[in-house]
This record gives structure tokens, C-alpha cells and sequence, in this order.
């Protein structure tokens, strides 16, 4: 019998970087339809379910094909507020809703439209291959913290993270990398238990730098927009042939 798999997109209506990132267009669509288009191709998954505590973001999360069983509580929609709470609400309020039981929780944020599905497919079989309680997506990180990243303290400079021997090339450290919102997989009995992703054994996935861009800033919804375009063949707007 095939793992009961559920996408559920967390997708609050309150944002300061970007005001209503979540229904801001992305070449033409709603960062949060994105997502849902991503979750509903990957392999296995059965349901998408959107969490939210907006009416609003519900109502574009069915109208782009996601369900929307429960509202999240405001308390758990601050800015202050843990995800992970967030995730654990999800969960609890789907099986009771349902009566079904949860084999893997996938967590497919809004704020990375440009994956694609098989990065999703790619996250899920990471959990399964390893037999993890979780699995994360990342991309090769351009600096390392053992070779140029530093804290300032004082205004002098110090590696952030030394790595006890004479670095003058890249090459001689360990690969660093970038955690991505591309994609979280995870045993919904460790999310419930656990109170943060690095508690438990940890997969990953690795995924394309270019699609694994995190919409924080103006800018960023600027650039993925711009890529987004670019890679579907349509001219980005404001630009002329």
C-alpha cells in the first residue's frame, strides 16, 4: 500500500518584506499557485492542503486546486510564531478532520517558485532512501564560513568558523551548503515530537542554485519573475523584443 503523502503549503496573510507575498504575482501567478502546481505534479503526493488563517489566501488556494480543511489560529500566524507550531497544528488538525493517519508530511513553501517537482520527488525519495525522521533541500553555498564569512565585533573581523588549518583555496574545505525552501519532507511522529529539524536524522536533497531562490525582498520576486519568464519562453515584463 502506497504512503499516505500530504503537501501542505503554509501560507499566513501577513508579511513585512513583501506585503501579501503569497498572493503576489510570479509571471503572472500567485506565488502560492506555484507552489500548489509543483505539489500536486510530484510523484506520490496525494492531497494538497494550504494552511492559512487569511479567508482570502483560502479562498485562492481552491481556486488554484488546494484544499482547505481547517483554519490555522492566529496565534499561530504571527510574526513571532514557529513554524514548526504551525506544522504540528497541520497535522493534528488533518488526521482529526479526516481520521486518517499521516505517513510523511511535506512542507512545499510558497516563497520558492521556481522549483520544480522533481525537486520535490527528490526531498521525498531522500527521506525514504536514508530512512530519516526529515529531509531538506540545499544548494551549493558560494561562501564558506571557514573561509570568507566572518563576524565583526568591535570593527575587527574574525572567521566565523575556523577550521584549525591554513585555508587559502576553497578547494581545501569541505563543501558548504544553503538550506532551500524548495522542500521539507518529515515523519509527522518526529515533527511531533521533536522541536526543530537538526534534532533527528537529517537527509538532503540537493537542487539547482537557480531554482532554489527564496522570495524575501522586492528584488527577489523581481528576479524570479524575471527567470520564471524567461524559462516558460515568454518575454518579462517591461521588456521589449
Amino acid at each position: 500500500m502506497k504512503p499516505n503523502i500530504v503537501g501542505f503549503i503554509f501560507a499566513r496573510g501577513g508579511s513585512k518584506g513583501v506585503l501579501r507575498k503569497n498572493l503576489r504575482l510570479c509571471a503572472g501567478k500567485p506565488l502560492l499557485a506555484h507552489a500548489i502546481t509543483a505539489a500536486r505534479q510530484a510523484e506520490g503526493v496525494r492531497r494538497v492542503v494550504v494552511s492559512t488563517e487569511d479567508p482570502e489566501i483560502a479562498e485562492v488556494a481552491r481556486t488554484w486546486g488546494a484544499e482547505v480543511p481547517f483554519m490555522r489560529p492566529a496565534e499561530l500566524a504571527r510574526d513571532d510564531a514557529p513554524e514548526w507550531l504551525a506544522w504540528r497544528h497541520a497535522i493534528c488538525a488533518l488526521e482529526q478532520a479526516g481520521g486518517q493517519r499521516l505517513d510523511v508530511f511535506l512542507s512545499v513553501p510558497a516563497t520558492a517558485p521556481l522549483r520544480k517537482a522533481e525537486d520535490i520527488d527528490e526531498c521525498l525519495r531522500a527521506l525514504q532512501t536514508h530512512d530519516a525522521d526529515v529531509a531538506i533541500t540545499v544548494t551549493p553555498a558560494r561562501q564558506h564560513p571557514s573561509f570568507n564569512m566572518v563576524t565583526v565585533e568591535n570593527g575587527l573581523a574574525r572567521l566565523m568558523m575556523p577550521s584549525g588549518q591554513a585555508v587559502v583555496r576553497r578547494q581545501q574545505v569541505s563543501p558548504a551548503y544553503n538550506v532551500t525552501t524548495v522542500a521539507y519532507a518529515a515523519r509527522p511522529e518526529f515533527i511531533l515530537r521533536a522541536n526543530g529539524l537538526f534534532e533527528g536524522k537529517v537527509a538532503v536533497a540537493i537542487v539547482p542554485e537557480e531554482r532554489a531562490i527564496d522570495i524575501d525582498t522586492e528584488l527577489d520576486l523581481e528576479i524570479a519573475d524575471f527567470l520564471l519568464r524567461r524559462r516558460e519562453g515568454r518575454e518579462p515584463e517591461g521588456r521589449t523584443p
